[in-house]
């Protein structure tokens, strides 16, 4: 198993992990909703999808939020409702039940090793409809000393990777119209360098 290991680390209690989340999650979303228009989205798979992280911006669509952290789930359910599913996103293998036109990846795959990403991304890649895309947002590894450079370290996901090996990797699965990287931050500094990619299977 390739995952997360749960419950080794404060992040992976619910509350604290929202907490932690809260203040940079509405920014770190922001180039999905920027590039995409949100009311022709109508089915939602959120891999990796946490305590429902995002599934506050999906209540009017057909969703699904997946995640191996029962506690994350069980928080999720809580709040949202029977949206979730608990699972080993690595390998899981879901039917397309008609397919997905948006597929979410929001700072999963840092946590991930070359060959469980490329095993998740590549099965992701044949749950879409012909008009559907994966949405990819993640941590990156800045080549220089800084401090986003020493956060992407101390991260408890331990595969940041730099831009380019980013490019690489969601490129192997997808044919990217948008690879975009972006900072997150606090007043002018940056803490989180981050990018957005949206793809789809090679035709």
């Amino acid at each position: 198993m390739a995952e997360v290991n749960v419950g080794r680390h404060p992040t992976e209690n619910p509350l604290v992990y929202r907490l932690w989340q809260a203040p940079a999650a509405e920014r770190k979303i922001a180039p999905l909703f920027r590039h995409n228009d949100r009311s022709k989205i109508r089915r939602v798979l959120d891999v990796g999808c946490g305590p429902g992280t995002n599934t506050a911006h999906f209540l009017e669509h057909d969703y699904l939020g997946v995640d191996i952290n029962p506690g994350y789930v069980r928080d999720a359910e809580r709040r949202f409702g029977p949206r979730f599913r608990v699972a080993d996103v690595t390998t899981m293998q879901l039917a397309s039940g008609g397919g997905w036109d948006c597929i979410l990846v929001n700072s999963l795959l840092h946590h991930l090793p070359d060959d469980a990403a490329d095993r998740l991304l590549g099965h992701l890649a044949t749950l879409l409809t012909e008009d559907g895309a994966v949405h990819i947002l993640d941590l990156v590894l800045p080549a220089r000393p800084s401090i986003a450079r020493l956060l992407a370290r101390l991260d408890r996901g331990d595969h940041p990777r730099p831009l380019e090996r980013w490019r690489e990797l969601f490129s192997r699965h997808l044919a990217l119209d948008i690879f975009e990287p972006y900072p997150l931050g606090v007043g002018g500094l940056t803490l989180w360098n981050m990018v957005y990619g949206r793809g789809r299977p090679h035709r």
